[in-house]
């Protein structure tokens, strides 16, 4: 049974849609201690998050932020708030889904349905969402949207080690003992080649900037952001 938390601060709005929830066969929680919302959310651990924007503490924005940055299940925002400027900021943010209230419910139901599938789809495929694309850690195949690419081993073992850490930042040393099985840097220039290789495949994607070089740091895979 999918499990799905509801974080909404109007408290008839949060019950009927805990009913909604649990009548049509999730196990359902809901979120009262919005100032600690991302612990308590963590705790819950849930496969779907439907999330209000405008909340006490912290506004929804910023929790899809973190909860799509720790990689903590799917996102459906579901607000009042219906200009496009907000929906494709909440988009930008990794949110799945933006629904505005008030909803039909059917699709609304249709909706979580649908997203709850394509996760469940992508578990069984064994494949990792990189927020905007998908990527097959066995193959090193990238998914994005209907296209597909099989990457080079090296490439896809980088990128898949950007993945595994986002958005924090992987260092040369951490990137030459996934490569090579050691820290010590054997080839400066291959891992500079294998860099240029890789951006060239995000390209054919729009995907180009997802990777951010932190100049005498290392390399880290940003967030993705649409415009």
């Amino acid at each position: 049974m999918a499990r799905i938390m509801v974080v909404e601060d109007d408290v008839y709005m949060r019950e009927e849609l805990t009913d909604l929830l649990r009548n049509s066969g999730y196990e359902t929680a809901s979120l009262f201690d919005f100032e600690n919302a991302i612990p308590e959310i963590t705790e819950y651990s849930p496969d779907l998050v439907l999330l209000d924007i405008n909340l006490p503490f912290h506004s929804g924005f910023e929790i899809c932020k973190e909860l799509k940055a720790k990689q903590l299940g799917t996102v459906l925002v579901l607000t009042a708030r219906d200009k496009l400027q907000d929906e494709l900021h909440a988009l930008g943010l990794g949110a799945d889904d933006y629904l505005t209230k008030p909803c039909n419910i059917e699709r609304l139901l249709a909706r979580i349905k649908n997203l709850l599938r394509r996760k469940e789809e992508q578990i069984r495929q064994g494949l990792l969402d990189g927020n905007g694309f998908l990527l097959d850690p066995n193959t090193f195949t990238i998914y994005v949207g209907k296209s597909s690419s099989l990457m080079p081993p090296n490439e896809g073992k980088i990128l898949l080690a950007l993945l595994k850490k986002s958005p924090n930042l992987v260092t040369k040393h951490e990137l030459c003992n996934v490569l090579w099985g050691t820290e010590e840097c054997i080839d400066e220039n291959a891992l500079q080649v294998t860099f240029t290789r890789l951006r060239k495949t995000l390209r054919e994607f729009g995907l180009e900037e997802r990777i951010e070089t932190v100049r005498g740091q290392g390399y880290r895979l940003k967030e993705q952001v649409r415009l």
